[in-house]
């Protein structure tokens, strides 16, 4: 399998329509960065897919979708008014901008040049609510989603007949006014978390820990991740959150190094307490059947949707040779594909394309399919090959004697021929 570079994703996801720079019209925007149609298409499969392992596929979790702008109280009680900042310095020669814990030295990395001393900078992004601009009136971006389910937790709770344990689950988007932001779609200013907030009771965290550590790292490997280029790393006690009992890393080994994908931490009941300390409203758990009242414990495995889009992207890109000709190849698992199968007549004649475009339209009630006659078939399977979709469908003479037709694979590239009425069946079972 060829190495993917950075710089070789970089330019297929621009060519082909996954990720194009933010307002490019206009110069670009630092870390702004828009999905294309096969982006979006990508990302929402692995937010659908994340959501039917931790939601849909349980019966103990259920989501919400909590605002992006929310009482500002919200944010002081969490402690991010007084804590969310990262160490910043800057090159008194270049005047750039870097953190601090991110230098091996003391002079600029870009110029060489003398740096200022550290200085803490809030990372929240500030707005105001209303028509004036004043002290009474500031608000502020969300900077992760988490604050949203635990402000929720009585009301979920009083709503539904979960017991504990359960979780409560959000997709979101959330803001941080990065110093320095890049590596594509690592590290931006605005991004999505997939977050779980599950909540257990006291002494019974160590072993719910371990559960979501294990379930979620099967989870990158089951939609294809190579175990090789995944690992658990436990935080030290030097590095853990103040709130944080216990804390791991699923990290993935990206072009520039280890990095993190997703973190699972035992956050104890900090959270619950410091809301119903700051908000005084009652925020603890009564179980009926013990007859008891307590403050439950919350396990949070906490996901980044860019940066495991991107992890997917870089795992699958491959380079082979067919029929000695270079081809790139994404080997997206066929759950993450932008399209599940494309459809091709093999020439643009005697009813080839009409039958093909009828096959495309019974597809695309039940999967997202391409149609595809410009060029030759092997150009035409290479541009799909390209993109990530496992499945050609090719209908030919033979299509239109006896009704049957080739489906190819992106990764064998095997053909088999079957009836053009079993297609859907046969491409549900491959998909899985």
């Amino acid at each position: 399998m060829a190495a993917a570079t950075m710089e070789k994703v970089v330019n297929l996801c621009k060519r082909r329509g996954f990720v194009f720079p933010g307002s490019e019209i206009y110069g670009g925007l630092g870390s702004s960065l828009d999905y294309g149609p096969l982006g979006v298409e990508l990302k929402r499969n692995v937010k659908d897919a994340w959501w039917r392992a931790v939601v849909t596929g349980r019966d103990d979790v259920v989501g919400i979708d909590a605002a992006l702008i929310m009482h500002p109280a919200v944010w002081e009680a969490s402690g991010h008014l007084a804590g969310f900042t990262d160490p910043l310095v800057d090159c008194r020669s270049c005047k750039q901008r870097f953190r601090a814990d991110d230098l091996q030295g003391t002079t600029c990395p870009a110029c060489g040049g003398e740096l200022t001393e550290a200085r803490q900078f809030n990372l929240m992004f500030k707005t105001f609510v209303g028509p004036m601009e004043d002290t009474a009136h500031v608000a502020y971006l969300r900077p992760e989603t988490a604050q949203g389910i635990f402000v929720n937790f009585r009301n979920v709770v009083e709503t539904s007949r979960l017991k504990i344990p359960f979780g409560i689950a959000q997709i979101g988007k959330s803001f941080r006014n990065e110093i320095t932001p890049g590596n594509f779609l690592f590290r931006t200013r605005e991004f999505e978390q997939m977050e779980l907030e599950f909540f257990v009771r006291p002494g019974d965290d160590d072993s719910w820990f371990e559960h979501w550590r294990e379930e979620r790292l099967r989870w990158y490997t089951d939609l294809g991740l190579s175990p090789e280029r995944l690992r658990v790393r436990p935080h030290g006690a030097d590095e853990l959150a103040h709130y944080a009992k216990a804390c791991c890393d699923v990290e993935y080994r990206f072009p520039f190094g280890w990095a993190e994908l997703e973190g699972i931490a035992n956050r104890t009941d900090f959270d619950l307490r410091r809301h119903a300390e700051h908000s005084g409203k009652d925020l603890s758990y009564f179980d009926d059947e013990r007859r008891e009242r307590f403050v439950p414990y919350v396990i949070e495995p906490s996901a980044g949707a860019d940066r495991s889009t991107l992890a997917f992207l870089l795992d699958a890109y491959d380079e082979d040779q067919v029929e000695g000709e270079p081809r790139i190849v994404l080997r997206l698992h066929p759950k993450l594909a932008p399209y599940k199968a494309a459809v091709f007549p093999l020439l643009r004649k005697d009813g080839q394309p009409e039958r093909a475009r009828h096959i495309y339209d019974a597809l695309r009630r039940h999967f997202p399919v391409d149609y595809d006659q410009a060029g030759s078939i092997g150009k035409r399977y290479r541009r799909q090959d390209e993109v990530g979709t496992p499945f050609g469908i090719t209908v030919d003479h033979q299509t239109m004697q006896d009704g049957t037709v080739t489906l190819r694979d992106r990764d064998a590239m095997s053909q088999v021929r079957i009836a053009e009425d079993r297609v859907v069946e046969e491409l549900r079972a491959r998909i899985g």
